[in-house]
């Protein structure tokens, strides 16, 4: 063994704390409790990364309500690989979601016009916060991915008339198929590629306070195999088309759009809000030669307690990637002390950000999911491949990869009520022996 990094989380004050080797070495083998094998003879998934959004929400607050030395040492802490923890997916809205300042879309039109040419097409809202922030963080990490999600198209192509409720109109399929070509081709043009577009936000999920769009799965499947793939084809367009991008308790609707329109889809996008994980590789079993992302989950103030709200996110994000997903998405970037900006009338918001920006003070906050996605993508990079890790006991879970630079990367999570002792068999059969502290969280990079 060449090198050996740890972080360690035991608690509130205790978070992402990196501990000396020789801690390690002071665990007997013989006193192990648990037992982790790690496999590589059986691999899995390619990690894209991890991340969150840059809502219309977090980009103003990072962009100007923090100053610009601010700025920058948090742009640093979130996407440099070596000064910070090298964030490499970042999924935006294409247009407002219930986390921005207006409603709005690309093309806003007023009550009863239409432009099925979309010569009123513009992104010059993003250009103002989010661009600039997108571009810095590919300034910092060559390997972010963008994927983009619309909660709604323009209301003059919805039954609705509205960026609120409402179904695509079908006579609008192909314009809105175009909508997508022209916000790809305009982030191209600022040095953004976009590597994966989803067609619907939460497509079964019709809220009346914010922009939303019902789109059943067949016509999603429709819009896709009909107007959107062709559309990417017409234009030279490579990014990949992800389903769904709902919660695991509807597997039953990406099985539906991939049925009918499997060949156009690269992949399934799912959320946290129900169901659980497995329901990711019941659906990647069904279509095995299907990317599996997870593109959306919030913490926030349904999970109060600080222990088990830092728990919820390590115990989730192992078991996501452990059910061959390529990438775990959370939520907002940045939300302020009253958790948002949100769009008007929206009510009051219980979400959490990645980081806390006081709108009043400016204070900057790194908030628990902070730590929380730097125990992940600290120690697995980019292009990393998942291996086989198996715990004698399911209270400690795992998840382990083979990083490009031949390093492994593990994190390792406590779900017990009792201090364990575990040992890890790496493979070559080489042990590290450490004890783990109930409820907490153990990230390894072994070179």
């Amino acid at each position: 063994m060449k090198k050996l990094v740890i972080y360690k989380s035991t608690g509130e004050d205790g978070l992402f704390i990196e501990q000396p080797p020789e801690q390690l070495e002071a665990a007997d083998t013989d006193q192990a409790t648990v037992t982790v094998t790690l496999d590589e003879s059986q691999t899995y998934q390619e990690m894209d990364g991890f991340g969150a959004s840059f809502t219309d929400s977090a980009a103003y607050l990072i962009n100007q309500v923090l100053s610009p030395e601010q700025r920058t040492e948090l742009m640093v802490r979130l996407f440099d690989p070596a000064a910070g923890i090298g964030l490499s997916v970042l999924r935006n809205p294409m247009g407002a979601s219930d986390y921005a300042r207006t409603v709005y879309s690309y093309n806003d039109l007023s009550e009863g016009e239409t432009d099925m040419e979309q010569n009123r097409f513009s992104i010059t809202h993003d250009e103002e916060d989010i661009i600039p922030l997108l571009q810095q963080a590919l300034a910092l990490n060559s390997e972010v991915k963008l994927m983009a999600s619309p909660w709604s198209a323009p209301g003059w192509m919805k039954t609705s008339g509205s960026m609120i409720t409402g179904e695509l109109k079908p006579e609008y399929y192909g314009v809105y198929a175009d909508y997508f070509v022209r916000y790809i081709q305009a982030y191209q043009e600022h040095g953004l590629p976009i590597y994966a577009v989803t067609p619907q936000n939460e497509p079964l999920f019709e809220p009346q306070h914010y922009p939303s769009m019902l789109m059943l799965p067949e016509a999603q499947a429709s819009f896709v195999r009909d107007y959107l793939k062709p559309a990417f084809l017409r234009h030279n367009i490579h990014s990949k088309i992800l389903c769904y991008d709902h919660n695991w308790d509807r597997p039953d609707y990406p099985v539906s759009v991939m049925e009918a329109a499997g060949e156009e889809v690269d992949g399934v996008a799912w959320h946290w809000y129900g169901g659980e994980p497995s329901a990711q590789t019941q659906v990647k079993r069904a279509y095995e030669g299907k990317e599996v992302h997870f593109t959306e989950g919030s913490g926030g103030e349904w999970i109060p307690p600080f222990e088990q709200a830092f728990s919820n996110v390590i115990r989730t994000g192992i078991e996501i990637l452990r059910n061959h997903s390529k990438s775990f998405v959370l939520w907002n970037m940045a939300l302020d002390e009253h958790n948002g900006p949100t769009v008007p009338g929206f009510g009051t918001s219980t979400c959490r950000g990645i980081v806390r920006i006081d709108q009043q003070t400016r204070e900057l906050t790194y908030t628990l999911d902070y730590y929380a996605l730097a125990h992940f993508s600290t120690v697995i990079r980019p292009k990393a491949l998942r291996m086989d890790s198996a715990s004698s006991h399911e209270r400690i879970r795992s998840v382990a990869f083979r990083n490009l630079d031949g390093s492994i990367g593990a994190v390792l999570f406590n779900d017990g009520e009792e201090e364990e002792i575990v040992a890890v068999e790496l493979p070559g059969g080489e042990r590290l022996t450490f004890s783990m502290p109930p409820k907490s969280a153990v990230s390894l990079k072994v070179e």
